[in-house]
């Protein structure tokens, strides 16, 4: 298994995110040589000169967090974040339509916001915690269809975050090409390697530095370990 830095998504989407919170969250994310932070539109252009001389890359939200934005809401959001400098995109999916089963809104939204980021890396998110067995296969479907790079679990401020059952279902009718981020209550270094186990290649987390200085081996007694929620709890993080 490639080093768990490689897989982190350093996120700190909070509503309360300080200038402060922000440069503490790239200083960490250069240290740890961590995938990508994740922050919100209105720090993505910080984020972009804190991380120029890095290789991290810079992912965003869109549509986020409940989804119900409009097509070209979505769209000018998305355009106007990789001009400022984003690299990624996580944008949620519009659950009403996915619920009416109108999946071609669903579909044609996804390419919409794919073709408008012109080749940057598309993750789409959708809330697993709201959604039966048959919904996050066919998402996953839909998914491998518009041939974007990532399908992501959770928002983090849904009603329950990534488990391990959701990314296995997801593992299992994904294509080749489609790649899995789980998000959401993943606090701990345990869970993180479950959701890895069973098929993520991200791990968006607000953790990712706790979960990097428990990874070294350590001689104390694993009972000090803490317990994981096992995105069962409302976590208000990615």
């Amino acid at each position: 298994m490639m080093e768990l830095n490689s897989y982190i998504d350093h996120t700190n989407l909070q509503a309360t995110a300080t200038l402060k919170d922000i440069e503490k969250l790239c200083e960490e994310a250069k240290k740890y040589h961590f995938a990508s932070v994740c922050v919100s539109p209105y720090y993505v252009r910080v984020a972009k000169e804190l991380l120029k001389d890095s290789n991290v890359e810079i992912g965003t939200v869109v549509g986020f967090p409940l989804g119900f934005h409009t097509m070209e809401t979505k769209s000018f959001e998305a355009i106007n974040a990789i001009e400022n400098g984003a690299t990624e995109i996580d944008m949620v999916i519009n659950l009403g339509a996915l619920k009416n089963k109108d999946y071609q809104y669903v579909k044609q939204e996804i390419e919409e916001i794919r073709d408008a980021i012109d080749g940057h890396t598309l993750k789409v998110i959708i809330e697993t915690c709201y959604l039966t067995a048959q919904e996050i296969k066919k998402m996953t479907e839909i998914c491998n269809e518009t041939f974007v790079n990532f399908i992501k679990t959770s928002t983090g401020f849904g009603s329950a975050g990534a488990t391990v059952e959701d990314v296995e279902l997801i593992n299992k009718y994904r294509n080749e090409v489609l790649e899995i981020k789980a998000s959401g209550g993943i606090r701990d270094i345990q869970t993180a390697e479950a959701m890895i186990d069973a098929g993520a290649t991200r791990i968006g987390t607000s953790h990712g530095v706790e979960l990097m200085q428990v990874e070294q081996p350590k001689e104390e007694s694993t009972s000090t370990k803490r317990e994981c929620c096992h995105g069962k709890c409302h976590c208000h993080h990615e």
